[in-house]
């Protein structure tokens, strides 16, 4: 889950990361008043910041400094409701104002490759960092990070030395990034971001744009990260597969895609896409029911990909292990006789391994006018692909 600005900077604030004054407002009302407020520690200079999670706010226009709380609300009247890179601005930051002496960059994120977390940092910070790592790599020290050790004091020094900083600024950076790190392992973080980290005309360090992304795996450990969660701007299909835990992503095709293992579904979907491709048909979304999914687990997500408007067809591709083809069967049966007459598209099974020939019998026997039983992956895909671009 990505945070907003003015969310990472509050987690950023909690575990004692150097920050400014900042207020979130969805009204230019809310925005004169955030900025009567915080302009009151900067001699009156604000920043109205766009609240959404993409980059290139800036050039868009979403990011502006106002001298006075009338100034804090126009700004905020004009970047409300404004569109930055498909996103809507529903609200937007009122931050402290600063007196920017240099700007650098620092993040630690998964380093997936190599199995541990790397650490980046720069003395040239503000700008798109990836633009940075093509055009001078050597202005971004990559430095690795020991899960079991992680950023301590020693771990600290090496990053600012290997990003060049001087003794004396140095110094003064090393504890911010070791509170960074607790940042990212109390939280159970794959990504904390900061651009830029600013020494400002006082000689502080402090983190003035963050970026902060949780994984939702360790959501169990974290009962406060719900309320950080971005409902409004959720896909329903998503939020509704969520709640019952299933691991769903929408795409943008019309064959709807149902299996069991993410291997599975991922190669589902190279299939369909590659016998779609002269008809006109693509996945509708990745669906993987899991290893030990039962029939209401089946029934579940059948559910929430029927209830897609794009989806034409169905296909659910099940190789039975853990989770037996006759489970799986009944799942099907079960969600179509409690969806009745609200089901209407068709659905493609392909069954194999564990119980595949009771799976069948099930299936047969119900002789549902929507569902084809095919033997193989690809006549699955095939037929299902086919189905979908008949109903467009």
């Amino acid at each position: 889950m990505d945070l907003f600005e003015y969310q990472a900077r509050d987690v950023f604030e909690k575990h004692g990361v150097p920050v400014l004054a900042g207020a979130v407002a969805t009204t230019p009302e809310q925005a004169r008043a955030a900025a009567e407020t915080i302009g009151a520690r900067s001699g009156g200079v604000t920043v109205v910041k766009a609240q959404v999670k993409t980059g290139g706010r800036g050039k868009a226009g979403g990011v502006k400094v106002a001298k006075t709380a009338d100034e804090a609300q126009q700004h905020a009247e004009a970047i409300l409701g404004m569109d930055i890179k498909g996103h809507t601005v529903h609200q937007v930051m009122i931050a402290q104002g600063a007196q920017i002496a240099e700007e650098y960059y620092f993040s630690v994120l998964l380093d997936r490759t190599n199995r541990t977390y790397l650490a980046m940092c720069s003395v040239e910070g503000g700008m798109d960092i990836e633009q940075l790592a093509v055009e001078r790599p050597e202005a971004l020290a990559k430095v690795a990070v020991d899960p079991n050790v992680g950023i301590d004091t020693a771990k600290a020094q090496e990053i600012v030395d290997a990003a060049g900083f001087d003794a004396e600024t140095g110094a003064k950076i090393v504890p911010v990034l070791e509170k960074l790190w607790v940042v990212y392992r109390d939280e159970d973080a794959t990504l904390v971001e900061v651009n830029p980290l600013v020494k400002t005309d006082d000689g502080d360090i402090v983190a003035l744009d963050g970026k902060v992304t949780l994984d939702e795996n360790a959501d169990f450990r974290h009962p406060d990260h719900l309320a950080l969660e971005d409902k409004a701007a959720a896909d329903p299909l998503e939020a509704a597969a969520k709640e019952k835990d299933l691991n769903y992503v929408k795409l943008d095709g019309n064959v709807g895609i149902i299996g069991n293992g993410a291997g599975l579904v991922m190669s589902t979907l190279d299939v369909v896409a590659y016998a779609g491709e002269s008809v006109g048909s693509k996945p509708a979304n990745f669906l993987d029911i899991g290893g030990g999914a039962s029939a209401e687990v089946m029934a579940n997500g059948l559910g929430i990909i029927l209830g897609d408007e794009q989806v034409k067809a169905v296909f659910v591709n099940v190789f039975g292990g853990i989770t037996a083809c006759d489970e799986v069967a009944r799942g099907i049966v079960g969600a179509l006789d409690t969806l009745g007459d609200a089901a209407t598209k068709p659905l493609v099974v392909r069954l194999d391994g564990n119980n595949v020939e009771e799976g069948r019998r099930i299936l047969a026997e119900r002789d549902h006018p929507l569902v084809t039983i095919e033997e193989t992956m690809d006549g699955a895909a095939a037929k299902a692909a086919e189905l979908a671009a008949q109903a467009n």
